[in-house]
């Protein structure tokens, strides 16, 4: 089982334009990414997956691996199928977050430790929900899985809904899970999910894993006690420093 770690940057982002380039601490974010990716055991290869030449220019200066992809792409899904179908040889693709400067190897190692199992299709991680507030923001995607650790659904509400207790009691009645927005795919399932179009759900929810499910695909979960910040706008970056 061949594995590579992709990590998909677009410089033109709506809330953050050019963020991969940004400065933290002495080096970029698509850098320190980059360089928390390559520690990862198991992976063979990890490529940066751009449309800017200012990018991969950045990924060159510090000598590290990229592709060239279409700007029309409307996620990082999208983009790291354009760089698998240009890559036969790779059995495992991991879409690793470019705005995770900090993100943890151990992480990605979870991540793909769920293919050893043949069955596994699409793969992501989740996480205890402990606190009230993360239970009901809905900016925090939860989930329900399985007696398989699949997924079942994942909604921006808090879902199960606990009939029986008051919504202060709800998080000592249940284990709640987060999502944790970093995948893995077969090969041959991202190039398949990846030409079917938007789903109701999806739209709904605005979550594109509801179009997998809603289409038949599962996605086998893992669970993680580990959390890394996402910066996803300039005041973001403030996390960091505290």
């Amino acid at each position: 089982m061949k594995i590579i770690g992709i990590i998909p940057a677009r410089y033109a982002s709506t809330r953050f334009p050019g963020k991969p380039l940004v400065d933290i601490y002495g080096k970029t974010m698509i850098q320190r990414v980059y360089e928390q990716s390559i520690k990862t055991k198991g992976l063979a290869e990890v490529v940066v997956a751009t449309d800017d030449e200012r990018i991969a220019e950045e990924v060159t200066n510090f000598g590290g691996k990229y592709v060239m992809t279409s700007p029309a792409h409307q996620s990082g899904t999208d983009r790291c199928a354009e760089v698998a179908a240009q890559l036969p040889d790779y059995d495992i693709i991991i879409n690793i977050q470019g705005d995770e400067p900090y993100i943890s190897p151990e992480q990605i190692e979870l991540l793909s430790t769920c293919f050893a199992d043949k069955e596994t299709q699409l793969a992501t991680l989740i996480k205890e929900i402990s606190t009230e507030e993360e239970l009901f923001n809905v900016n925090i995607p939860k989930v329900t899985i399985n007696c398989r650790q699949e997924a079942l659904y994942f909604s921006r509400q808090t879902i199960p809904f606990i009939r029986s207790a008051e919504k202060q009691d709800w998080i000592n009645k249940h284990q709640f899970y987060k999502h944790i927005g970093i995948y893995g795919y077969r090969r041959d399932v991202l190039l398949a999910i990846t030409k079917l179009q938007p789903s109701s759900l999806e739209m709904a929810e605005s979550l594109e894993q509801l179009r997998w499910l809603e289409n038949g695909f599962t996605i086998k979960t893992k669970v993680t006690q580990l959390e890394t910040i996402a910066i996803d706008t300039p005041e973001d970056l403030k996390k960091i420093s505290k």
